[in-house]
Protein backbone atom coordinates (compact mmCIF):
# COMPACT_ATOMS: atom_id res chain seq x y z
CA UNK A 1 0.00 0.00 0.00
CA UNK A 2 2.81 2.22 0.66
CA UNK A 3 3.98 2.13 -2.88
CA UNK A 4 0.84 3.02 -4.14
CA UNK A 5 0.29 5.97 -1.99
CA UNK A 6 3.88 7.36 -3.04
CA UNK A 7 3.14 6.57 -6.67
CA UNK A 8 0.24 8.63 -6.19
CA UNK A 9 1.89 11.27 -4.40
CA UNK A 10 3.83 11.81 -7.03
CA UNK A 11 1.61 12.68 -9.38
CA UNK A 12 0.22 14.59 -7.36
CA UNK A 13 2.98 16.52 -7.58
CA UNK A 14 3.63 15.81 -11.14
CA UNK A 15 0.50 17.19 -12.12
CA UNK A 16 0.55 20.60 -10.11
CA UNK A 17 4.12 21.11 -11.46
CA UNK A 18 2.38 20.68 -14.84
CA UNK A 19 -0.65 23.28 -14.15
CA UNK A 20 2.15 25.75 -12.36
CA UNK A 21 4.37 25.50 -16.13
CA UNK A 22 1.32 25.66 -17.85
CA UNK A 23 -0.17 28.74 -15.82
CA UNK A 24 3.22 30.16 -16.11
CA UNK A 25 3.46 29.87 -19.81
CA UNK A 26 0.07 31.49 -20.61
CA UNK A 27 0.91 34.36 -18.64
CA UNK A 28 4.01 34.72 -20.89
CA UNK A 29 2.03 34.25 -23.82
CA UNK A 30 -0.31 36.83 -22.58
CA UNK A 31 2.40 39.32 -21.68
CA UNK A 32 3.76 39.22 -25.37
CA UNK A 33 0.40 39.69 -27.32
CA UNK A 34 -0.34 43.00 -25.18
CA UNK A 35 3.61 44.15 -25.65
CA UNK A 36 3.63 47.95 -27.18
CA UNK A 37 4.02 47.77 -31.01
CA UNK A 38 6.27 50.23 -32.54
CA UNK A 39 5.86 53.74 -32.12
CA UNK A 40 5.10 55.24 -36.12
CA UNK A 41 4.56 58.74 -37.35
CA UNK A 42 2.01 58.24 -40.24
CA UNK A 43 3.13 61.00 -42.86
CA UNK A 44 0.59 62.53 -45.06
CA UNK A 45 0.23 60.76 -48.70
CA UNK A 46 1.92 62.69 -51.84
CA UNK A 47 -0.28 62.76 -54.98
CA UNK A 48 1.29 61.44 -58.10
CA UNK A 49 -0.61 63.02 -60.82
CA UNK A 50 0.52 63.55 -64.39
CA UNK A 51 -3.05 65.85 -65.18
CA UNK A 52 -3.12 67.89 -62.19
CA UNK A 53 -2.37 71.04 -63.82
CA UNK A 54 -4.35 70.25 -66.71
CA UNK A 55 -7.48 68.35 -65.31
CA UNK A 56 -7.53 69.17 -61.37
CA UNK A 57 -9.85 67.55 -59.05
CA UNK A 58 -10.89 69.12 -56.03
CA UNK A 59 -11.83 65.37 -54.55
CA UNK A 60 -8.58 64.29 -54.13
CA UNK A 61 -7.00 66.66 -51.56
CA UNK A 62 -9.43 65.52 -49.01
CA UNK A 63 -9.38 61.70 -49.80
CA UNK A 64 -5.56 62.09 -49.39
CA UNK A 65 -6.43 62.94 -45.59
CA UNK A 66 -8.80 60.44 -45.13
CA UNK A 67 -6.96 57.41 -45.81
CA UNK A 68 -3.62 59.11 -44.06
CA UNK A 69 -6.60 58.94 -40.92
CA UNK A 70 -8.29 55.73 -41.20
CA UNK A 71 -4.67 54.07 -41.77
CA UNK A 72 -3.42 55.53 -38.73
CA UNK A 73 -6.84 54.33 -37.07
CA UNK A 74 -6.21 50.77 -38.02
CA UNK A 75 -2.36 51.02 -36.91
CA UNK A 76 -3.54 51.44 -33.50
CA UNK A 77 -6.80 49.57 -33.56
CA UNK A 78 -5.30 46.35 -34.90
CA UNK A 79 -2.47 46.80 -32.66
CA UNK A 80 0.67 47.09 -36.07
CA UNK A 81 1.79 49.87 -34.44
CA UNK A 82 1.23 52.94 -31.51
CA UNK A 83 0.90 55.88 -33.66
CA UNK A 84 1.82 59.34 -32.91
CA UNK A 85 0.78 62.95 -33.00
CA UNK A 86 2.61 64.66 -36.06
CA UNK A 87 1.81 67.97 -34.36
CA UNK A 88 4.99 68.40 -33.20
CA UNK A 89 6.85 68.32 -36.38
CA UNK A 90 4.57 69.86 -38.31
CA UNK A 91 6.39 73.24 -39.09
CA UNK A 92 9.45 70.71 -40.08
CA UNK A 93 6.69 69.01 -42.58
CA UNK A 94 5.48 71.72 -44.31
CA UNK A 95 8.84 72.89 -44.69
CA UNK A 96 10.14 69.59 -46.34
CA UNK A 97 6.59 69.24 -48.40
CA UNK A 98 7.07 72.94 -49.87
CA UNK A 99 10.39 71.40 -52.15
CA UNK A 100 9.34 67.82 -52.31
CA UNK A 101 7.01 65.08 -51.79
CA UNK A 102 7.89 62.98 -48.79
CA UNK A 103 7.96 59.38 -50.11
CA UNK A 104 10.91 60.62 -52.54
CA UNK A 105 12.71 63.33 -50.77
CA UNK A 106 15.72 60.55 -50.25
CA UNK A 107 15.64 60.39 -46.72
CA UNK A 108 14.08 63.57 -44.77
CA UNK A 109 11.35 61.17 -43.53
CA UNK A 110 14.01 59.94 -41.64
CA UNK A 111 14.33 63.48 -39.86
CA UNK A 112 10.75 64.15 -39.43
CA UNK A 113 10.28 60.53 -37.33
CA UNK A 114 13.69 61.60 -35.34
CA UNK A 115 12.23 64.55 -34.86
CA UNK A 116 8.91 62.42 -33.09
CA UNK A 117 11.04 60.53 -31.19
CA UNK A 118 9.87 57.23 -33.35
CA UNK A 119 10.84 53.79 -33.87
CA UNK A 120 9.24 53.88 -37.76
CA UNK A 121 8.08 56.43 -40.20
CA UNK A 122 5.23 55.69 -42.76
CA UNK A 123 5.67 57.66 -45.86
CA UNK A 124 2.39 57.00 -48.46
CA UNK A 125 1.58 58.10 -51.81
CA UNK A 126 -1.40 57.52 -54.22
CA UNK A 127 -0.66 57.46 -58.14
CA UNK A 128 -3.34 58.63 -60.34
CA UNK A 129 -2.48 56.91 -63.67
CA UNK A 130 -6.15 57.40 -65.06
CA UNK A 131 -9.28 58.62 -63.60
CA UNK A 132 -10.68 55.28 -63.30
CA UNK A 133 -6.83 53.43 -62.09
CA UNK A 134 -4.88 54.65 -59.32
CA UNK A 135 -2.94 52.76 -57.09
CA UNK A 136 -1.89 53.64 -53.16
CA UNK A 137 1.52 52.88 -51.64
CA UNK A 138 2.84 53.05 -48.49
CA UNK A 139 6.28 52.26 -47.35
CA UNK A 140 7.57 51.51 -43.64
CA UNK A 141 11.40 53.08 -42.51
CA UNK A 142 12.96 52.04 -39.51
CA UNK A 143 14.04 55.70 -37.91
CA UNK A 144 17.00 54.56 -36.51
CA UNK A 145 18.86 53.31 -39.90
CA UNK A 146 16.43 53.84 -42.73
CA UNK A 147 16.21 50.46 -43.58
CA UNK A 148 12.52 49.76 -45.59
CA UNK A 149 10.89 47.08 -43.05
CA UNK A 150 7.65 46.86 -45.18
CA UNK A 151 6.57 48.30 -48.66
CA UNK A 152 2.58 47.54 -49.96
CA UNK A 153 0.62 48.50 -52.44
CA UNK A 154 -3.02 47.89 -53.60
CA UNK A 155 -4.54 48.53 -57.05
CA UNK A 156 -7.54 50.58 -57.48
CA UNK A 157 -10.78 50.72 -59.96
CA UNK A 158 -12.75 53.67 -59.91
CA UNK A 159 -11.78 57.10 -57.83
CA UNK A 160 -14.41 57.42 -55.59
CA UNK A 161 -14.06 57.20 -51.90
CA UNK A 162 -15.04 54.16 -51.27
CA UNK A 163 -12.97 52.42 -53.09
CA UNK A 164 -10.26 54.00 -51.54
CA UNK A 165 -11.39 53.32 -48.03
CA UNK A 166 -11.38 49.74 -49.61
CA UNK A 167 -8.05 50.32 -50.56
CA UNK A 168 -6.66 51.03 -47.19
CA UNK A 169 -8.88 47.87 -45.41
CA UNK A 170 -7.06 45.43 -47.76
CA UNK A 171 -3.93 46.64 -46.94
CA UNK A 172 -4.38 46.41 -43.37
CA UNK A 173 -6.27 43.07 -43.33
CA UNK A 174 -3.22 41.81 -45.47
CA UNK A 175 -0.70 43.10 -42.79
CA UNK A 176 -2.53 41.27 -40.27
CA UNK A 177 -3.38 37.99 -42.30
CA UNK A 178 0.23 38.03 -43.11
CA UNK A 179 1.65 39.33 -39.25
CA UNK A 180 3.40 41.85 -41.12
CA UNK A 181 2.73 44.82 -38.28
CA UNK A 182 5.09 45.92 -35.72
CA UNK A 183 8.15 45.45 -37.90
Amino acid sequence: MSDLLRTIRTATKLVAISLLLAIAFAALAQAQTKRTPPTIAVLDFDLIDDQRDTVPDTTLAPRLASIRQQLADAFTREHLYTVVDNAPAAELMQRLKGTQDLHACNGCELEIGKALHTDRVMVGWVQKVSNLILNINIQIEDTANGQVVLKRSVDLRGNTDDSWRRGIAYLVRDMVEKHQGSR
